[in-house]
């Protein structure tokens, strides 16, 4: 027997439904803190766990990446004799990159899986059923906290990236290949623009909402019990990194 193809025309209905939903979820979310209703314990929590808990991986996984990336740079540099722009070209890869895509891949796959499990394992017990039974309305009380704690604490976040990514960098390149610090700071005074940081951190108001959106619509999409939990998790953590790296295109070529 021959698999079943799912027509393209179907796959790009199923596509576009999927993105209006999020929109939707976003939109609602919205509404819910312009009329005050967000469930504000609620929120704090979530931009809690979200935020401040992912704090330690992002700073580990962009200082490491600071350090790899100036290995390779200054090695490279000495060759053309021109070590004295490591601290130029190490910071620009970060503030427009390196820092919001990393830290977004590290909250998607931390944050986002959990907002999906978390959601679908209350799609499958009927839970969101008992709240709307109950008069309380899931994009204020369980929604509209999840989209706006990943809103406001993704460039928090890539703030601190840049700060991790950056020092550690500059550590590897004064320690192992005896560049000056005030080479290496000079270097970035002299070259680099606020908008490289600037637009490096609005990237990160997309970002929160493709991670928190997706997780939150496939949490809703639930089915099967608790291996559909597992599912939809990975579902969003696979969509969210993947959204993450086209959308960042994007917006590289409109800010940059």
């Amino acid at each position: 027997m021959t698999p079943k193809t799912v027509p393209v025309g179907t796959k790009v209905i199923t596509f576009l439904s999927a993105v209006g939903e999020i929109v939707f979820y976003c939109g609602a979310s919205l509404t819910a803190v312009l009329r005050n209703k967000l469930d504000r314990p609620r929120t704090y929590g979530e931009m809690n766990a979200l935020g401040i808990n992912s704090l330690p991986i992002v700073m580990i996984i962009n200082t490491f990446a600071g350090m790899v990336i100036a290995l390779h740079l200054s090695s490279t540099f000495a060759d053309f004799g021109i070590t004295s722009q490591l601290g130029h070209l190490l910071t620009i890869a970060f503030a427009r990159e390196l820092a919001p895509i990393l830290t977004g891949v590290v909250v998607a796959g931390r944050a986002g899986s959990a907002i999906a499990a978390e959601i679908g394992a209350m799609m499958v017990s009927e839970q969101i059923d008992a709240l709307k039974t109950l008069g309380i309305e899931p994009h204020a009380y369980l929604i509209g906290p999840k989209i706006l704690a990943g809103f406001l604490m993704l460039p928090l976040l890539i703030v601190v990236a840049n700060l991790a990514g950056i020092c550690g960098g500059m550590g590897l390149a004064v320690y192992l290949k005896h560049l000056t610090v005030l080479t290496f700071v000079d270097s970035i005074l002299t070259y680099i623009k606020p908008w490289d940081f600037l637009g490096g951190i609005f990237k990160g108001f997309f970002f929160g909402l493709v991670v928190a959106g997706i997780g939150t619509y496939y949490g809703m999409h639930t089915k099967n019990g608790a291996t559909g939990v597992g599912t939809a998790a990975t579902k969003a953590v696979v969509s969210s990194i993947i959204t993450l790296f086209v959308l960042n295109f994007i917006l590289t070529i409109l800010l940059y």
